[in-house]
């Protein structure tokens, strides 16, 4: 299959893993150039019309579903007289390869996982489609934590139309009753299967279990599931509340919507007080249920996977067909009773006498069972049963493997062996554990090896300005030094070098103020001192360089310091000189640096004495002209007016001639 290209588009990279009907291949998408997800239906099932019309089903349910957390499907057709389904390719584990390998996981991550899953469910039930498969194997817990609900193969639209059938189709530890029974289904049912999903993932452990998928079922329909607590202490009373609502027996006792069951567990993720659920802790008392005819194999499916089981219906009579079962019928009852004690008691003798015949005609070559995944207990009776010989045990840390069950045999399972060899065992120790490295000034090369290295899974994700050399890590979850298994995902991300920082404008704040302004926000300064300013008082910033924009932190920004107003162009108070002697007057105008202009005038007042001056209050400029009027004394009939040859008109003319 590798290699093999669909519907002359996808090329087959990597096997994925197996389902009931279909493998899953990794492929590449040669005309958008994607990584995809590709799933073929098995060649035993391509010319069954009930598996093909399964199949069609799935790719029509999904490919209408728009949810982060759905699985998107891109594609489906027919090619090489098989089906393939193509979808969006998802990084990440399963959440019951995640609880295999972990047992009961943190609870505000049961919580969060639950809450998106109720996301997914409420945009498929808001198109009328219910999933009628939800289990922790159709749920994929992503690298960033997210998860994607997928698998709509027997997904179904709440008004499409289905002939009534003595079979169920579902998975037993996680199906409603309802949904065992064969009874028409709605949201509710999906509620329940995610009600036990839950509960495994905050204990560890199945709510119901049985020798075979019909006596889960029957659990499922009749008896009510032990509170989480009392498996896990420590589990939250509200979140106990809510799993025990979400598998309420009755529908009408559950959830009415998933986004009802959403808001609860936001509730308690956000520590609000979870209402409407206290006193749903089911706690009706088990029913007596008719005996359990025998179950061909082929109703049993894989472990864990999606089955073809009978329905279990307490309403109808019992047979070996139907598995239906009569409760208030005890002559049946009794008579079931026998007639499965006799099927069981034959079925028994028959076992024994070829085991007892196998061991007595010993020898022969056979196939090696394959026990991976098994307990060391069930893995050595199972190859004793089958006529070979255990031989070493020895234990290993593994990833993918739950801890005390075998994670490697030799041979492997399928392989043909002489009855009497030895068959090896190896135990999963669980995952290892171990401190996460310090990533810090690696290049991203040298994170990814050093990762890789100490048994952790590199994650690059992406680029980030920091005070850290350009590329070279400058942050990675979780930190370093932290506890973590090994296969732990831990995230880098690479430095781009210092971040440009905005540069604030500090024009006409005070030298002072204006620095400490500009060093808070990273960046070094540099004074100068400037001109004069008619603008800026002495002592404030003038100009900067640059004067906005954005600068890499740790760069120099220059301000420039106003030396204040030019002496030469401040404002001078003019003096009041009139009564004063015309000296005095020329002396007082003189030593403000103005410059003065003098007239006669005759007048009642003493010779010598300034009589008027022009402009005679106000302010001046240096060198501007001050005139002033001095008398000359009384006069009979005519003054004398003219130009005065003191001080100030020998300035005035100095002054012309050097102008």
């Amino acid at each position: 299959m590798i290699g093999r290209v669909f519907n002359g588009r996808y090329k087959i990279t990597e096997r994925i893993g197996i389902g009931g009907m279909a493998e899953v291949y990794k492929a590449q998408d040669q005309v958008l150039g994607r990584t995809v997800a590709v799933k073929v239906m098995l060649p035993q099932y391509a010319a069954d019309s009930e598996f093909t019309a399964r199949f069609k089903q799935e790719a029509a349910s999904a490919a209408n579903l728009q949810s982060p957390y759905i699985v998107n499907v891109y594609d489906w057709g027919q090619d090489g007289g098989t089906y393939f389904i193509v979808m969006e390719y998802v990084r990440g584990t399963d959440l019951k390869s995640a609880i295999q390998q972990r047992g009961a996981i943190n609870q505000r991550k049961v919580a969060e996982i639950g809450s998106q899953v109720c996301q997914a469910l409420s945009v498929a039930h808001g198109q009328d489609i219910m999933h009628r498969d939800i289990k922790p194997q159709n749920i994929m817990v992503q690298p960033d934590g997210n998860v994607k609900v997928m698998d709509f193969g027997i997904a179904r639209a709440k008004n499409s139309v289905k002939a009534k059938t003595s079979s169920v189709l579902g998975t037993a530890h996680y199906i409603s009753p309802e949904q065992a029974q064969g009874k028409e289904l709605d949201g509710a049912s999906d509620i329940y299967s995610l009600g036990c999903v839950l509960y495994e993932a905050a204990t560890g452990q199945l709510p119901f279990d049985g020798p075979d998928a019909v006596s889960v079922a029957m659990r499922q329909v009749n008896e009510a599931p032990l509170p989480p607590s009392q498996v896990k202490p420590d589990i939250s009373p509200d979140l106990e509340a809510i799993i025990m609502k979400a598998m309420e027996k009755n529908p009408y006792n559950r959830f009415q919507t998933v986004r009802d069951m959403k808001h609860a567990l936001d509730d308690f993720l956000m520590g609000r007080p979870v209402t409407g659920v206290a006193g749903n802790i089911a706690s009706a008392p088990t029913a007596v249920m008719g005996n359990v005819p025998p179950i061909g194999p082929m109703a049993m499916g894989a472990e864990g996977g999606t089955a073809v089981m009978p329905a279990v219906n307490p309403a109808n009579s019992g047979s070996m067909k139907a598995a239906s079962f009569r409760m208030d019928d005890d002559s049946k009852k009794k008579s079931n009773k026998k007639t499965i004690g006799i099927v069981v008691g034959l079925i028994a003798g028959i076992i024994a006498i070829a085991a007892i015949a196998m061991a007595l005609i010993g020898g022969g070559e056979t196939k090696v069972p394959d026990v991976l995944g098994q307990t060391q207990e069930s893995a050595v009776k199972a190859i004793e049963a089958a006529g070979y010989v255990v031989g070493d045990i020895t234990e290993e840390y593994n990833n993918d493997t739950v801890a005390g069950r075998v994670c490697k045999q030799d041979p492997n399972g399928g392989t043909a062996l002489e009855k009497g060899e030895k068959v090896n065992l190896v135990i999963s120790k669980g995952v290892e554990n171990g401190s996460v490295p310090d990533l810090k000034t690696m290049t991203a090369e040298q994170a990814e090896k050093a990762l890789k290295d100490a048994g952790y899974t590199p994650q690059y994700a992406g680029n980030e300005a920091s005070d850290a050399d350009k590329d070279t890590v400058c942050k990675q979850s979780p930190e370093a030094g932290t506890q973590a298994d090994k296969g732990t995902t831990v995230k880098y991300w690479i430095s781009t070098g210092p971040e440009d920082i905005e540069v604030p404008n500090v024009v006409g704040s005070d030298q002072a103020s204006a620095k400490s302004t500009l060093e808070k926000a990273g960046f070094t300064v540099n004074v100068v001192t400037g001109d004069y300013s008619d603008k800026y008082a002495e002592g404030q910033v003038m100009a900067q360089n640059p004067n906005g924009g954005k600068l890499a932190k740790g760069e120099t920004v220059t301000i420039t310091i106003s030396k204040g107003e030019d002496p030469a162009n401040k404002a001078i108070d003019i003096p009041n000189v009139v009564g004063m002697n015309s000296s005095d007057a020329q002396s007082a105008i003189a030593n403000l640096d103005l410059r003065y202009n003098v007239i006669e005038a005759s007048s009642d007042q003493p010779k010598g004495t300034v009589i008027k001056q022009s402009p005679a209050s106000g302010q001046a400029k240096k060198g501007d002209t001050i005139t002033i009027t001095v008398s000359t004394g009384p006069s009979s009939n005519q003054g004398n007016n003219g130009s005065g040859n003191g001080q100030g008109s020998n300035q005035g003319e100095e002054d012309e001639a050097e102008n």
